[in-house]
């Protein structure tokens, strides 16, 4: 997709391109409006954004003073010395203003040639399970891979939700993208909870219903795990030691869940006085509601004994969503980062006549550069924790992403009257490489769909890996490039054996997520990828030669769902069916009995065969 859209000072396209090439303009009124939603930036931003260079790039200041993360000071006259320390740093020129450096390798971190399993957490449910897959089950899935040969387990993302009685059920849409949901604890292994009755078979009769009740399963492990902290939460002084060291942003966090505890999960509708994350007011709530929030910063130190736990000795991909919920702690902290009247999402394609509102509302390119890029930062570092990779949802997102403004004049406020907003790409690059570097974390860009000219190239340049699959991609695995992860489907696309035996289609008819002539040529096509596999053949077969086909890629990492190695019909996620309960649905055979799964066995050894150079089983 080439770009040919003029973008003005505020970063807007003024026209774009669809997957036919076939150019659009944006209209003057929504050009207007995503103005006055950005703002202008200060004349002197940039002299105060930070820098982000490589060691031996050449500066745009003459001589400055460095002071080094570690207190150290540096002088550099014009450009830095190649060996010059990889970090956060400070510069500052004579009679000029103090400004971030950042210091970055420029590639991400890169892994040996391997393959794993592809995990919807949540549905991973085990005999010992409260209704939904945990932190526990994670930790079965990750000793089976081993065992296997695997090299990776890619998980949804694990991101909190407001600890309000109506949880929000798409792991895409979290309240925060620095902390974890604690509806993956597994309440029994939790630090004290020896000491209070947990009565697991009332916990355990939460997974005997079809579908995955989000809402009842933290009620019942809240209840407990408040339990729990009441008759234990201080005496481990380790706690209290993890959460003095977390410093501000879990403060911030704990604060929050107990503000929305009180007041909703949306900060916009609380009493005005507790909407600036630093009032009088806030303080004073604080003080009142010390065990509450004492509670909430427990359970992040709860959840983050479990994932060292279920992630040793494993690389764990976690998926970082595109935004944040509106009225999430996320943008009540960063209020003044994030666009107000305008959300995220795509523009109208051959999938979507209308377009896509996903709901955040996204970083002000220049606020983000006046706030020294803290907000990603955090994210990313925050994502990447400990587990060894991440997955940068729609990865496009760090060159440009397509904003809606609400309704107002001239504009509907759908999805179709949004435009396209430009990011500084390199320098968000380079943070990622610069913390990819420091977590030894592989970086894996979500680059499908309608990709334009040069992001790929760039995103090889910096070492991360593209996302290539068996349904988008026309060419054969084999001549998949290198620096990539291989995988069949993705959580949002059908899976082998729904798409095989129609099951699939017949369920987007039922939900009316596009005409008949439309899903039959989308059958259709993706079918054609699915090469010598019979007419009449079992899904099971369909599963295996598509496996087979897969374990040919030359791709530094190959990827299988669960889903697809037990043969299931449904896929997660079904984008555009409101009235299906996506991410509610429960993997249809237990954690327990993955193990022993033949057609798992025989996905897991063809793809460690086609890591190994071997011939696929």
């Amino acid at each position: 997709m080439t770009r040919t859209a003029t973008t003005d000072e505020w970063g807007i396209d003024a026209s774009w391109l669809d997957a036919l090439d076939e150019e659009h303009t944006v209209p003057q009124a929504t050009i207007d409006r995503l103005r006055e939603v950005i703002g202008t930036p200060p004349d002197d931003l940039d002299e105060r954004a930070p820098i982000v260079a490589l060691p031996g790039d050449v500066l745009e200041l003459d001589e400055a003073e460095v002071t080094l993360e570690d207190g150290s000071t540096r002088h550099v006259d014009g450009e830095l010395d190649d060996d010059f320390p990889l970090g956060y740093h400070w510069i500052q020129a004579p009679g000029g203003h103090r400004r971030r450096l950042i210091v970055t390798p420029g590639r991400c971190w890169l892994p040996d040639r391997t393959w794993g399993w592809a995990v919807q957490l949540y549905a991973a449910r085990s005999r010992a399970s409260w209704g939904i897959g945990d932190l526990a089950d994670l930790r079965s899935i990750r000793e089976m891979a081993a065992a296997q040969g695997a090299g990776f387990v890619l998980i949804n993302p694990l991101h909190a939700v407001a600890p309000t009685p109506e949880q929000e059920a798409s792991p895409y849409l979290p309240a925060t993208r620095r902390f974890r949901n604690p509806i993956y604890l597994r309440v029994s292994e939790v630090p004290g909870a020896h000491a209070v009755e947990l009565d697991e078979d009332a916990g355990r009769a939460l997974s005997d219903g079809e579908l995955i009740d989000r809402d009842a399963v933290w009620a019942r492990k809240r209840a407990v795990l408040r339990r729990v902290f009441d008759a234990t939460g201080r005496d481990d002084q380790a706690f209290p030691d993890w959460w003095w060291h977390q410093g501000q942003k879990l403060q911030d966090w704990a604060t929050w869940c107990a503000i929305a505890d009180e007041h909703g999960p949306d900060w916009h509708t609380w009493p005005e006085a507790l909407r600036d994350p630093r009032s009088e007011e806030v303080g004073r709530f604080v003080a009142d509601h010390e065990r509450d929030v004492a509670f909430h910063a427990w359970l992040q130190w709860c959840l983050q004994l479990q994932l060292e736990r279920a992630t040793e000795g494993m690389t764990v991909i976690q998926d970082l969503p595109i935004g944040v919920a509106g009225g999430g702690a996320d943008a009540w902290t960063w209020q003044d980062v994030l666009a107000q009247g305008v959300s995220v999402g795509a523009p109208p394609d051959a999938f979507n006549s209308q377009g896509q509102d996903w709901g955040s509302p996204p970083l002000v390119p220049w606020r983000l550069r006046a706030a020294d890029y803290e907000p990603f930062i955090e994210s990313i570092r925050a994502t990447m924790a400990g587990a060894g990779g991440l997955r940068i949802d729609h990865v496009m997102g760090l060159f440009r992403l397509w904003w809606v403004p609400s309704a107002g004049p001239g504009v509907s406020g759908g999805a179709a009257d949004g435009a396209y907003v430009r990011y500084p790409a390199e320098d968000l690059l380079g943070i990622v490489a610069l913390e990819s570097h420091r977590a030894q974390a592989l970086v894996v860009g979500e680059d499908l769909g309608t990709v334009e000219d040069g992001v790929r190239e760039a995103m090889a340049e910096h070492g991360v890996l593209s996302y290539r699959l068996l349904w988008f991609e026309d060419d054969e695995p084999a001549t998949w490039p290198t620096e990539a992860m291989a995988a069949i489907s993705t959580h949002d696309l059908p899976t082998v054996a729904g798409l095989w035996t129609g099951a699939d289609i017949a369920e987007q008819r039922e939900h009316g997520t596009g005409t008949d002539e439309e899903l039959e040529r989308g059958r259709t096509e993706l079918l054609g990828r699915l090469r010598g596999v019979k007419k009449k053949a079992k899904p099971e077969t369909a599963v295996r030669k598509a496996h087979e086909a897969l374990a040919t890629a030359p791709s530094l990492l190959l990827s299988a769902t669960l889903e697809d190695a037990v043969a299931d019909e449904r896929r997660p996620n079904m984008p555009g069916a409101a009235d299906r309960p996506n991410w509610s649905l429960p993997l249809p055979v237990l954690v327990d009995d993955l193990p022993q799964h033949e057609l798992l066995q025989t996905v897991a050894r063809t793809l460690a065969d086609g890591v190994s150079g071997g011939s696929p089983a």
